[in-house]
């Protein structure tokens, strides 16, 4: 054998054992999180389900309520689920009266049993009662020995958007809202909404930080919200971000679930207002 065969397979070796300590680094580095336990809470009569994901450790954690959005079946949303553990934050996907797990009518089925002349009331009215399940959500959370009940964030897409707004108008102590395009679908033909929304920030007990792709189904509850935010001295901050994917619903749900590009402005604002996880 040459010596020149010789050292290149040496080096093959050497290279072979680099990548695999460098696959193991980054397996440590980013762990996968571990399956969801599922858990019911009260609503007033109804017991909801819901998916609580947890970090490595004992806490407690600062954490993540998230809203889903007026899908049939939210479930547990492993994607953020592995981001948000990853950088130390409980992460509860709760499920709302009449979606996923929980008992109830399905919203969708609520909002079409009206004349088209009424659902736009009747969107808004079924949203601030499926707030509720927020909030119990919240309290839930709250009781966890391994939450910081002190250090409780709440974001959502789209319905959940709204859901983030209308429950950051109720309750206090929460200590960030993330809400993602909310109320984006319906911006333009459901003024009842928007002047709830724009109420629901005017009364925020927590900072805001709204996100839009540019190719969501409207850029109104960036512009709109935040120029009310200015006018109420709200602590608003928005930012649209370049277009995701190619479709309105890929801008929309697409962005909203998948820690791309918002990830590091995410975190950053969720450190200013909460502090760093352990």
């Amino acid at each position: 054998m040459s010596r020149s065969k010789s050292l290149s397979r040496r080096w093959l070796a050497c290279a072979a054992v680099l990548c695999a300590f460098a696959s193991i680094a980054a397996a440590q580095s980013n762990p996968e999180p571990a399956q969801p336990e599922e858990v019911t809470f009260p609503s007033g009569k109804l017991e909801l389900h819901g998916f609580l994901w947890k970090p490595q450790g004992t806490g407690p954690f600062p954490a993540i309520v998230w809203n889903h959005g007026s899908e049939r079946l939210p479930g547990s949303q492993p994607a953020l689920a592995a981001f948000y553990t990853a950088h130390n934050y409980v992460f509860f996907v709760p499920h709302r009266r009449g979606q996923g797990r929980s008992p109830g009518d399905y919203i969708q089925n609520l909002i079409e049993s009206e004349p088209p002349r009424q659902r736009a009331y009747r969107m808004v009215k079924v949203l601030e009662d499926e707030t509720d399940d927020v909030i119990a959500a919240l309290d839930y959370l709250r009781a966890q020995p391994f939450v910081d009940s002190g250090r409780i964030a709440i974001s959502g897409c789209s319905y959940g958007g709204i859901e983030t707004l209308l429950t950051g108008e109720r309750v206090e102590g929460v200590k960030a809202l993330v809400p993602f395009a909310p109320g984006a679908m319906w911006w333009g033909r459901n003024a009842v909404l928007v002047d709830h929304l724009r109420r629901a920030v005017e009364q925020a007990n927590a900072p805001i930080f709204l996100l839009q792709a540019e190719n969501d189904y409207s850029l109104g509850p960036s512009h709109d919200l935040s120029k009310e935010a200015k006018k109420k001295h709200v602590d608003l901050e928005s930012k649209i971000y370049p277009a995701w994917g190619r479709t309105h619903q890929d801008g929309h749900w697409g962005f909203c679930t998948t820690p791309g590009a918002w990830a590091d402005d995410v975190l950053a604002f969720l450190e200013a207002h909460m502090g760093t996880g352990q």
